[in-house]
């Protein structure tokens, strides 16, 4: 995969304001947020979009949705969504995966 403004906030070349890490993954606030609690969690596994993770991956997917919950949690969230674009027609820019969180505001279905 190649590198991507993702990697670079993983490998600490680009500063982003991260509220959670572990061994696995890594969650950061979005920049452009669409809502007042708008953050990403995404794996620090290079894997490009969701249709590219395999069997290999499924604990890794399970944990960034555990992640998803457990900071949402941390930043007073008890009524969020979760999106995940798949590839440029679905909106993805960043071909790394990852997992938006977003609360703080009504949502209304469906969306855009």
């Amino acid at each position: 995969m190649a590198e991507t403004l993702f990697s670079k906030i993983i490998k600490r070349e680009i500063p982003a304001d991260i509220i959670y890490e572990d061994d696995d993954a890594l969650a950061f606030r979005d920049i452009n947020a669409q809502a007042p609690v708008h953050f990403l969690v995404i794996p620090k596994k290079p894997i490009a979009k969701l249709s590219d993770a395999s069997a290999e991956d499924q604990a890794l997917l399970g944990h960034l949705l555990l992640v998803a919950n457990k900071v949402a949690t941390q930043e007073g969230l008890t009524d969020f969504r979760l999106n995940v674009n798949n590839g440029a027609g679905a909106s993805q820019t960043v071909f790394h995966l990852h997992i938006h969180v977003l609360g703080g505001r009504p949502f209304s279905w469906p969306p855009g």
